[in-house]
């Protein structure tokens, strides 16, 4: 597996394999990516840890329709270096703060 870490108010986007991009009907699938329960704040901003299968090499993302009001800046980013959980622990180490999703229900209601 591997992981990635995306701002609350951004969505995957394209998918790319070793094959290149990620083809729903070659594949026969969507790509397997998840969302996990698992978040930290930094700078005041929520980061959602994401789970991808190991087949996935690059992972599009762009601001939601909100996040684009918010801030007109940024239209989309590349991620060409995912995590391994490694990473991801050596991450929430050193982390200002760390959330689960139990805890964040109230912040983000």
């Amino acid at each position: 597996m591997k992981y990635f870490f995306l701002s609350e108010g951004w969505a995957v986007g394209r998918v790319w394999a070793s094959e290149g991009l990620w083809q729903i009907t070659a594949w026969r699938r969507q790509p397997d990516i998840q969302r996990i329960s698992i978040c930290l704040v930094e700078n005041n901003e929520l980061l959602w840890l994401y789970r991808v299968e190991d087949a996935i090499l690059t992972v599009e993302v762009k601001p939601t329709t909100s996040a684009i009001t918010a801030s007109k800046t940024i239209g989309q980013v590349v991620l060409k270096r995912l995590m391994s959980a490694e990473q991801v622990i050596d991450r929430l180490s050193t982390a200002e703060a760390k959330c689960q999703l139990q805890n964040m229900q109230s912040v983000v209601q």
